[in-house]
């Protein structure tokens, strides 16, 4: 659908709203969309939040790896309330529309979440790597105020990046189209309607993503190819299924979430495609998020118990 944007541009000539696509003419696939989408927004919403509590109640779980996941779980919730509700209702209305600052604000949200979700993971694979691989020093590198300080490393670099990354993409002007093919303020959809050529932004966005993304990835590599040869030379196999089974949930959780990112953002713009940038995305920022407490809580005992004592039930 082509928008007039005559009605949203001021004497500059640079476009002050914006509105997103829809997703399709037809009102009862939006509906469904609508509905299953809204069921994952409140499964991950829930499952987050009773993780978090759980951790955050229970002075059992008061140790490095717990700390991450409550920061991971709380991350999860930011990222899908920065990008989830606006798509929802524009999913049933025709208020599909979005001012330049609003577009702005959730991408700085959007950004920030995501790669600090990038940095924190790459936290959580150095402390698995400093408990199987240095057990006897575990404790002193790995206290509470070096978890901390991870912690805020993590989210104050998201933060720095959402900020330049913002900034350096609304200072472009806007001659319209005002119609953002997707349905969030994400980077490409956004510098495909900037005026001019965009060449030199499209590298400066890929560069960032590269370090963004591809460095905590090699940490978190480097640090699972340590802890694999520590496991092989473990001379008991229940340490060395212990070891695994600890490290299994996480490394599935950085499988969904870098290989999705991956294909989004470090992918030639050749093979970009509106409705397969659109999967990604609702994958990375619906499914992930809904995905991340059934995998810790399924596959790790001591989640299960402290979950069970939040909800007051005998049984989870």
């Amino acid at each position: 659908m082509n928008l007039n944007c005559s009605l949203w541009q001021d004497n500059s000539m640079s476009v002050k709203h914006f509105a997103f696509a829809k997703f399709s003419e037809v009102t009862e696939q939006c509906f469904l969309l609508f509905t299953l989408i809204l069921l994952m927004f409140l499964a991950s919403l829930t499952g987050n939040a009773l993780i978090a509590l759980a951790i955050w109640t229970n002075p059992v779980l008061h140790t490095p790896m717990y700390f991450f996941l409550a920061n991971l779980s709380l991350l999860e919730i930011g990222y899908t309330c920065s990008v989830i509700p606006k798509m929802l209702r524009s999913l049933v209305s025709e208020a599909r529309g979005i001012s330049r600052e609003g577009c702005a604000t959730q991408m700085f949200f959007f950004t920030l979440f995501a790669i600090s979700e990038c940095c924190l993971l790459a936290a959580m694979a150095f402390d698995r790597y400093m408990a199987i691989c240095s057990p006897l020093h575990y404790a002193t590198r790995m206290s509470r105020g070096v978890c901390v300080h991870l912690a805020m490393i993590s989210w104050g670099v998201g933060c720095i990046v959402g900020l330049g990354q913002t900034n350096y993409i609304f200072s472009l002007d806007f001659c319209g189209p005002c119609e953002i093919d997707h349905f969030f303020c994400d980077l490409p959809p956004i510098l495909a309607l900037a005026c001019g050529d965009t060449s030199h932004n499209e590298a400066a966005v890929f560069v960032v993503a590269i370090l963004c993304i591809s460095s905590p990835f090699l940490l978190i590599i480097a640090s699972y190819g340590r802890i694999l040869a520590a496991v092989l030379i473990m001379p008991s196999p229940e340490g060395r299924r212990k070891a695994l089974s600890t490290c299994s949930s996480h490394l599935l959780v950085v499988t969904l979430f870098y290989g999705s990112g991956s294909v989004t953002y470090l992918r030639p713009k050749a093979s970009h495609s509106p409705g397969v940038d659109k999967l990604l995305a609702l994958f990375y920022t619906v499914v992930t998020s809904m995905l991340n407490p059934i995998i810790y809580s399924l596959r790790n005992k001591e989640v299960k118990t402290a979950l069970q004592r939040t909800l007051g039930k005998k049984k989870f």
